[in-house]
């Protein structure tokens, strides 16, 4: 069994992109599960001490998830997901957005188009997230905002989450 493996950062700033790839020690069945249910996304996708909160997830074409980034002082950041490719367990697409407690987006704030990828590798899945921006500057500002460091420890928190299924 491969051991799972700390996520890696390619940043292709010319070219307005990052790549991000990490192995997960369960099925891709159950990584998918765990990107897409948002009683398991709650349990993992935000930095610790923050949390997530899902208010919808239309896991559809056309469909959203939005959610709150909440701290230790119920301080919140909004956020959603609008799906442009959902083909399970295999591959979602979507554009992120930062937006207020409503649901529009704040265009001040950097957008980014995700293609996560779930690949069968031996007893795991490896993951490949790729981000891109049409406008420039935009991955460098989420860079400045912790991106790296909160994505890790997001996927540190699915490692845990995984680890006890």
């Amino acid at each position: 069994m491969v051991a799972t493996t700390e996520a890696t950062f390619d940043k292709d700033l010319a070219n307005k992109k990052v790549t991000v790839t990490k192995h997960l020690n369960a099925r891709p069945e159950v990584v998918w599960q765990a990107w897409t249910k948002k009683e398991i996304l709650d349990q993992w996708w935000a930095p610790k001490p923050w949390r997530a909160e899902t208010s919808k997830l239309e896991l559809q074409e056309g469909g959203a998830w939005q959610y709150a980034m909440v701290g230790p002082e119920n301080e919140r950041h909004y956020a959603k997901v609008q799906y442009t490719k959902v083909q399970a367990p295999k591959t979602l697409e979507g554009i992120d957005a930062f937006t207020d407690e409503k649901g529009f987006v704040n265009a001040e704030l950097p957008q980014t188009h995700w293609k996560v990828d779930f690949r069968s590798a031996g007893a795991g899945t490896d993951l490949k997230v790729v981000m891109t921006s049409k406008t420039d500057n935009a991955i460098e500002k989420l860079l400045e905002m912790g991106f790296e460091e909160g994505f890790t420890s997001g996927l540190s928190n699915l490692d845990e989450y995984l680890e006890q299924q």
